[in-house]
């Protein structure tokens, strides 16, 4: 198993997480981003630097993306896509994407596009709050518990 990380848009607290569990457990984990990403020195933990572009990173995550790898991304359509690779999906706020739920997820986004392009304010997410750090750091744990279990 690794761990790829969306990183353009992952919270600095969610990639500490990451950080914390890829040395605790040994999980290769990669940042995946169309600019820098500072990452600690560690032989577990590397940053990817992709071109600029529309969906560049997320391409790049699903070409690497094996089945049994863990992404890590706020992005519908990309975890839709490691989903169908056999990878597993995670979001920040610790929702985990399953083959299940993601097809409900992903209408919604649709809709919700749709409603602002004809001009609904729908805002945005709320900001990460504590509770949401903790799911992040409690289904990592499970998944990451699961893996080394196998």
């Amino acid at each position: 198993m690794k761990i790829w990380v969306d990183a353009d848009a992952c919270p600095v607290v969610i990639k500490e997480i990451l950080f914390k569990a890829a040395e605790r457990t040994g999980v290769a984990t990669t940042l995946v981003a169309n600019q820098p990403v500072r990452v600690p020195r560690s032989p577990l933990i590397q940053s990817l630097q992709v071109p600029s572009g529309f969906d560049v990173a997320d391409h790049e995550i699903v070409r690497r993306a094996a089945p049994g790898d863990l992404v890590i991304t706020a992005d519908i359509p990309l975890a839709a896509e490691v989903i169908e690779k056999g990878a597993l999906a995670l979001s920040p706020r610790g929702e985990r994407h399953t083959p299940d739920n993601i097809r409900a997820r992903l209408n919604m986004r649709d809709f919700m596009d749709t409603l602002r392009g004809s001009g609904v304010q729908t805002g945005g997410p709320p900001a990460l709050n504590q509770a949401d750090r903790q799911s992040f750091a409690n289904e990592l744990d499970r998944i990451l518990t699961h893996h080394a279990c196998l």
